[in-house]
């Protein structure tokens, strides 16, 4: 099992493309898979008169429109080019996110291994339906959804052309409390979707969730990241530090070991201290040769190595054969 992990850039870059650089460096050092952005043309995906998000007035004042503040957020098409270059240099996949369909065509021009339509977009059938016709896999993201417009969207995909529609679980509060995460929808994902992958991309703090469904059988993580959660921008606060993406990483490719072949049976390195751990049936006191075993002179202690107490009544009632010394390992 290999969990394919996506270091969710987005737009924490602020539209600095060193800064989006450094970003890629911190994704390809923690070894996740892929490092995904966030790629629009501002006055493509908002009107003047869009508000803020709740989270976004918090985290970035109330004072500008929603438009206003992606303008300061945005990479124009020649440095996503320039990222995905460096992305190649340093051995992981480029992802980025379209929220218009002229995003979306040159996007498909950077030969990326997935097409990221995020849960925002899940009912923008236009940009479904030509993102289908690139025909790369999708990963959709379900945030804000139920079953039915999950159900609808994966159709349109399917059928427009896209080869594979992977389904992520997601809560679009930004952070998710713990209460809101509702790990489990993953799995009612997986039963009502059985041929899809399924996956998780999480907004609440710290790692455990994203871990958590890896235990839980997630194929696919996304998670937001960030150089520093003081720096300015809507998404900072509720996003991993280098550090942790890293333990992020390597906690999910431990669990991913941990979670073994699902056979319960001794593992090999356990079966090193099986007769030092177990018990066998030895001698309570000295018996002589020809003495009948019974409670009084049998007893169970360590090691392992002779006659397992599984067997105690077949040993009750037989004939010593020979002596045996007191705290000796009982033979028939």
């Amino acid at each position: 099992m290999h969990t394919y992990i996506i270091a969710e850039a987005g737009v924490n870059h602020n539209g600095d493309l060193e800064l989006a650089k450094r970003m890629v460096d911190a994704a390809a050092d923690a070894k996740a898979d892929a490092v995904k952005f966030q790629t629009f043309i501002p006055e493509n995906v908002m009107s003047h008169f869009a508000e803020k998000a709740e989270y976004q007035k918090e985290t970035t004042g109330a004072d500008e429109s929603q438009l206003d503040m992606i303008r300061k957020l945005y990479i124009p098409f020649e440095g996503f080019g320039d990222i995905k270059k460096y992305c190649d240099e340093r051995g992981i996949a480029f992802m980025s996110t379209p929220f218009d369909i002229e995003s979306l065509r040159f996007l498909n021009t950077l030969d990326m291994p997935y097409l990221k339509i995020p849960s925002g977009e899940i009912t923008n059938l236009p940009l479904l339906i030509e993102a289908a016709k690139l025909g790369i896999p999708v990963i959709l993201s379900t945030g804000m959804s139920n079953m039915d417009e999950i159900a609808f969207a994966r159709k349109m995909l399917l059928d427009y052309g896209a080869p594979e529609v992977s389904l992520l679980h997601c809560n679009t509060a930004y952070p998710t409390l713990f209460k809101d995460a509702n790990l489990r929808a993953m799995l009612d994902i997986k039963a009502h979707f059985p041929d899809a992958r399924v996956g998780y991309s999480d907004h609440t703090l710290g790692i455990c969730c994203p871990v958590a469904a890896v235990a839980m059988g997630a194929e696919i993580i996304e998670k937001h990241f960030t150089l520093s959660r003081d720096m300015e921008g809507p998404d900072q606060s509720a996003s991993l530090e280098p550090d942790e993406l890293k333990e992020m990483v390597e906690s999910i490719r431990n669990i991913e070991v941990a979670l073994g072949d699902g056979i319960k049976k001794p593992s090999q390195a356990e079966l090193v201290n099986k007769d030092v751990a177990r018990k066998s049936i030895i001698a309570a006191r000295d018996i002589k040769a020809g003495e009948t075993f019974t409670y009084e002179n049998l007893t169970v202690k360590r090691p392992g190595s002779g006659i397992s107490p599984i067997k105690w009544f077949d040993v009750i009632g037989q004939k010593a054969k020979r002596d045996f010394a007191y705290d000796e390992l009982i033979e028939l």
